[in-house]
């Protein structure tokens, strides 16, 4: 038998076992990170690991926190002595510290050496669950470091829960024997720690209480990170970047350090809207606003290369219920303890808005207004990413489709069998021709009008075959083929300056 460490978790198997064998239901693309034991050069930080029964959390340090944390009788099995909606304390251990005698103000995350009834003999280890005052026996404050990751965790410890390990977080000067793969049939060694994924708290969010003020930016991580994927666009020393919503205008909602770990988007330049995951603290940018934490797995970060795609877990998972049928979307609200106000009933229809927009937003106020429509007024339409996919970007964002399963734009007017729509596309907007047809058209095809022809950015659907123009009525090299439409029936009852909703639902 060997020993594997599989995210954080000690697993006890045969000897020749592969990866594929302790990762069976493993999503293909996703690659993890190996560790390989004894094979990297390592400095130690200022961080500091804690392991307990309900979760690990990372506390960066005070220079002299340092000594206490890396002191062993706090890391053997120290309890929680007790706790309250303020704060929760492990211990007792014996300490070395004049105690001060007075209350102290005290943040969210603080990490405090303090001692029961003024004597150090008796000291805890109390971590700060909200903005507070309080007298814990500490000296000048005893704040000896700061929560920087799984902040979630301290609104989870009850009674029984104990410090189970501290271990330091070591920063890597050699890396040239711990690497990512996705291959399923690599032999693992004793030793070896294996890390599948990165879990990301969002900025504002806990069990406890949400906070509102960047509800706006962290929708749009929600959103970028919604499949469940991170496409490392680019890896460098100090962060890696998804770039896949680049071009996206995002709200500056909290501009602060960017330290290891942190999640922020960027707000200005060619690559606003991309997300940055940092491996090493940088200082703060205005073009960067902070939306999250990883609270888990920032060692793959640090060894992810470019091209590389891992799994993301986010903390919460997206609320959206635009797109879903009323009653599937009143049982997703259920789930999370959100009431809906909404018209009508049934299955037959389908939510094309909701009040409030973001998931902090409806998840903090735990109620959303629900904008419907019979299921007949919305047409569903499949898109075809892999023939044309800046032309479908620009259709999706123009339409709403990028931010949600339903999109609308006005119906313009139909002759014959064709039907067009002309939605509002910003002026510099480039529409390349792509997936030009051939040889005729198909019946139902959706297709873009490209720069080629006056009529640039006419959206047009036919119901019949053509071997002349396109669905747009253009001749085919002024035609990007980006989908169908399922619902052709649907177009017959559409009247100029008409709102048209349309639902994806598939990929080409």
């Amino acid at each position: 038998m060997i020993t594997v460490l599989l995210d954080g978790e000690r697993l006890e198997i045969d000897e020749g076992s592969r990866l594929g064998d302790i990762l069976p239901d493993r999503d293909p693309v996703c690659a993890v990170a190996v560790i390989r034991p004894g094979t990297r050069e390592s400095e130690k930080t200022r961080s500091y690991q804690v392991i307990t029964t309900a979760g690990e959390v990372v506390v960066e340090s005070t220079p002299d926190g340092s000594r206490i944390f890396e002191d062993p009788l706090l890391a053997s099995g120290q309890k929680i002595h007790w706790h309250d909606r303020y704060a929760a304390a492990f211990g007792t251990f014996e300490g070395a510290f004049a105690p001060a005698r007075a209350p102290f103000l005290y943040d969210r995350g603080d990490v405090i050496m303090g001692c029961g009834g003024y004597d150090p003999k008796r000291s805890y280890l109390i971590f700060s669950k909200m903005h507070h005052s309080s007298d814990f026996g500490a000296g000048s404050g005893g704040v000896i470091g700061r929560v920087v990751g799984g902040r979630g965790v301290l609104d989870r410890w009850s009674s029984g829960d104990e410090i189970t390990g501290i271990r330091p977080v070591m920063a890597w000067a050699d890396t040239s024997r711990s690497f990512t793969t996705a291959d399923r049939t690599l032999l693992l060694e004793d030793g070896m720690q294996i890390i599948t994924h990165i879990r990301i708290t969002s900025e504002g969010y806990s069990q406890t209480g949400i906070s509102t003020d960047t509800a706006d930016s962290v929708e749009h991580l929600l959103l970028a990170l919604s499949g469940g994927h991170f496409v490392v666009g680019r890896s460098t020393s100090t962060h890696i970047m998804d770039r896949r919503k680049a071009e996206t205008d995002v709200s500056e909602d909290l501009v602060q350090a960017r330290r290891e770990g942190r999640v922020t988007l960027r707000t200005k330049g060619r690559d606003r809207g991309s997300v940055y995951i940092y491996t090493a603290d940088v200082p703060a940018s205005p073009a960067h606003t902070v939306v999250g934490q990883v609270t888990h797995g920032v060692e793959l970060a640090r060894l992810a290369k470019a091209k590389d795609i891992f799994c993301v877990r986010l903390e919460p998972r997206r609320f959206d219920l635009v797109g879903m049928t009323l009653t599937d979307a009143l049982a997703v609200a259920g789930e999370h303890g959100i009431s809906a106000e909404y018209a009508g009933e049934g299955s037959n229809v389908v939510v094309v808005a909701q009040e409030p927009g973001t998931t902090l937003e409806c998840l903090s106020k735990r109620k959303v207004k629900l904008t419907t429509l019979r299921y007949e007024k919305v047409i569903d339409i499949t898109l075809d990413d892999t023939a044309a996919p800046v032309t479908c970007d620009i259709f999706r964002r123009v339409t709403g489709l990028n931010l949600h399963d339903v999109g609308k734009m006005p119906f313009f007017f139909n002759f014959e069998d064709v039907y067009l729509f002309k939605p509002n596309i910003p002026t510099g907007v480039k529409i390349i021709p792509e997936n030009i047809p051939a040889k005729k058209t198909n019946s139902a095809a959706l297709a873009v009008t490209n720069d080629s022809r006056k009529g640039t950015g006419t959206v047009g659907v036919r119901l019949s075959e053509s071997e002349e123009f396109g669905p747009t009525s253009e001749p085919f090299e002024g035609t990007n083929i980006i989908g169908r439409v399922i619902d052709i029936e649907k177009l017959k009852s559409l009247k100029e300056k008409d709102m048209v909703f349309f639902r994806e639902v598939g990929h080409e």
